[in-house]
């Protein structure tokens, strides 16, 4: 039986990110994968999107360049070759990810299932192990709404829709949230007759309101069908059934969900328990109930994001190794919908805030028409808004803009360290750019504060006066 110091199940970012860490401390470590490393984020989500989405702005550049004497674009793309752009990204990316990349850091690398034969032992890709601490970083999969017919209907998922060789004529997106948002707008881009569909009463509904409407907006506009308090009641093979008339469709994608992957784990002859919705359940340091045992990223429910999962799986591999606590600040955790414009947001929206700290939250919003930039590019259609809980600091920001992620990285700092507006002033941003925003949104509540004391600062401008006659 082979013992090692740490032994990580799942090859995506949280456990990619733990082996290395534990490597670099020099423990014994193995990473057990079974199927592909680099995880959902490479092979099926933030990678193959993100492209998909740049050649989608690509096209959509293109349609629009008539404006400018070009001749006139129209048509349909090309989805072989869009999805040949997919295949290059992945490609150049996957390398960073290999058993290769981790051999330099000393891990060990098995492929196949992991099972767990009891509290300190496992079977993975046919092997015996020992652990002194193990961590689990299987993550999730897409799991579809109990409707009828619609598992039948065998609908694409976030995971299979890279399979698609041709365009869809007409696209149905079950799921308004930020993936089908994503989806759906870079097929439409391409040339889908694109429906979205969510039940609820707005996209993205996590977001601010105003940026919901906003997005809304920029779908419809370029030809999205989009339904809103929208309930499937069943699904044939040919269209969508709820209120209203049917949605026919050639192509349905379900976006409605994920759901853990622990099945197979044998977490129960390991001592590892689950919460009531299926994950994993971890305390404060990521701990399961079994102590030697550690989780983190989409298994544990505490994080959707690769850069989360990440965060997590360094922090646990930390804390088991060492002994040392790294506490993730998950109030400041930021998270972006690459729509164009895109959605991104860190802490609380402003009614949270009110809900949380009632007459003590304030909210300062910069219109996009107040940002050169934005009317520069002609894109003034989003704002950025910075929320205030007591003693004046900043407990959330919202950005909706082109490449409203980048803008979004400071506000996350400022969030964590506890900034006010007049900290965040007093950094210089450069100009014009879409960080323009939160800065001028800080001003703002500097100079409303200023003038709510100015009967202060009169006083002290007399007496100055006074003082170098």
């Amino acid at each position: 039986m082979s013992t090692y110091d740490l032994v990580v199940i799942g090859g995506g970012s949280a456990g990619l990110t733990a082996a290395r860490t534990a490597g670099r401390f020099g423990a014994r470590t193995l990473l057990v994968e079974r199927d592909r490393l680099g995880g959902d984020c490479l092979w099926t989500g933030c990678v193959p999107s993100k492209a998909l989405l740049h050649v989608a702005a690509d096209v959509q550049a293109a349609r629009r360049a008539a404006a400018y004497g070009l001749p006139p674009v129209s048509g349909r793309a090309d989805l072989a070759a869009a999805m040949g752009e997919v295949k290059r990204a992945i490609g150049a990316i996957e390398p960073h990810d290999s058993a290769e990349a981790l051999a330099p850091y000393g891990v060990d690398v098995t492929r196949g299932a992991a099972t767990f034969t009891g509290p300190r032992t496992l079977t993975g890709g046919g092997r015996e192990i020992s652990f002194r601490y193990a961590l689990i970083a299987t993550g999730s999969s897409p799991a579809l709404v109990p409707v009828p017919g619609l598992a039948e209907a065998e609908p694409l998922t976030s995971d299979t829709v890279w399979e698609l060789t041709e365009l869809p004529q007409r696209l149905v997106v079950l799921g308004g949230g930020p993936i089908g948002c994503e989806l759906g707008q870079a097929f439409a881009r391409l040339g889908s007759r694109v429906t979205l569909v969510e039940a609820m009463d707005r996209l993205v509904p996590r977001e601010e309101p105003r940026a919901s409407q906003v997005l809304r907006e920029r779908l419809e506009a370029e030809g999205v069908t989009v339904l809103t308090g929208y309930r499937a009641e069943s699904v044939d093979a040919g269209a969508v059934h709820g209120p209203g008339d049917p949605l026919p469709y050639d192509t349905l994608l379900a976006v409605t969900g994920r759901r853990a992957n622990t099945d197979g784990l044998g977490l129960e002859a390991a001592g590892v328990e689950l919460t009531e919705t299926g994950h994993v359940r971890t305390d404060g340091r990521l701990r399961t109930a079994n102590h030697r045992i550690y989780a983190a990223g989409d298994v544990t429910g505490r994080s959707a994001f690769t850069h989360l999962g990440g965060t997590q799986g360094a922090a646990a591999a930390t804390d088991a190794l060492l002994g040392v606590r790294r506490p993730i600040d998950y109030r400041a955790v930021p998270w972006v919908t690459y729509t164009d414009p895109e959605i991104a947001r860190v802490g609380l929206t402003a009614d949270e805030a009110r809900e949380t700290y009632g007459d003590t939250a304030r909210v300062h919003t910069l219109e996009n028409d107040r940002l050169d930039r934005a009317v520069a590019d002609g894109r003034t259609e989003g704002f950025t808004t910075l929320v205030l809980g007591p003693r004046g600091k900043i407990v959330g920001a919202t950005a909706v803009s082109p490449r409203a992620g980048e803008t979004i990285a400071h506000l996350a700092a400022a969030v964590r360290l506890g900034w006010t507006p007049s900290d965040y002033a007093r950094t210089v941003h450069p100009y014009p750019t879409y960080a323009d925003g939160p800065w001028h949104a800080a001003l703002a509540d500097v100079y409303a504060r200023l003038a709510r004391g100015s009967g202060v600062i009169r006083a002290l401008l007399g007496l100055r006066r006074r003082v170098s006659r």
